[in-house]
């Protein structure tokens, strides 16, 4: 389950965040996009409606989000990160290489390869990103049509 715009706004307010006009247009276009958008997308979207709004501002929001584990930050291979709206719960990723979709997962649980992996390696393990890239059931079979 997706986090909404007001549980994203509540939760800024609870850790005593303003809710500026341009925060609030960050969230909305993040909150209202179904995939992963880039800072640069945002941009574009917030500023028709907010002239004045910066990229600094829109990088400063995106890094407060995350930072509250409130939106995920995603690399699909190139070197601009995107953005999707967060779940309460942890995570991982599916993310296709031809369209960009991204599939969330939550079923499958690392607890026995986080232990295993610091028995192994004496490394504190403290949190964990898992994403995996590929392509999706569509443009694999766009793939094969065009071969």
């Amino acid at each position: 389950m997706r986090l909404t715009e007001r549980e994203i706004v509540a939760v800024l307010r609870h850790h005593h965040y303003k809710i500026t006009p341009q925060r609030r247009a960050v969230i909305q276009t993040i909150t209202a996009v179904t995939s992963h958008v880039t800072p640069t997308a945002i941009h574009e979207r917030t500023h028709r409606e907010h002239p004045n709004i910066g990229l600094v501002t829109i990088y400063r929001t995106l890094e407060i989000l995350a930072r509250l584990k409130l939106i995920c930050e995603l690399h699909a291979g190139d070197n601009c990160p995107s953005y999707t709206i967060g779940t309460p719960e942890h995570h991982h990723h599916l993310i296709c290489s031809g369209c960009g979709q991204v599939i969330d997962f939550t079923r499958h649980d690392l607890t026995k390869l986080e232990r295993d992996l610091s028995a192994e390696t004496g490394f504190e393990i403290k949190s964990h990103v898992l994403d995996f890239t590929g392509f999706c059931g569509s443009c694999q079979k766009q793939k094969h049509r065009t071969t």
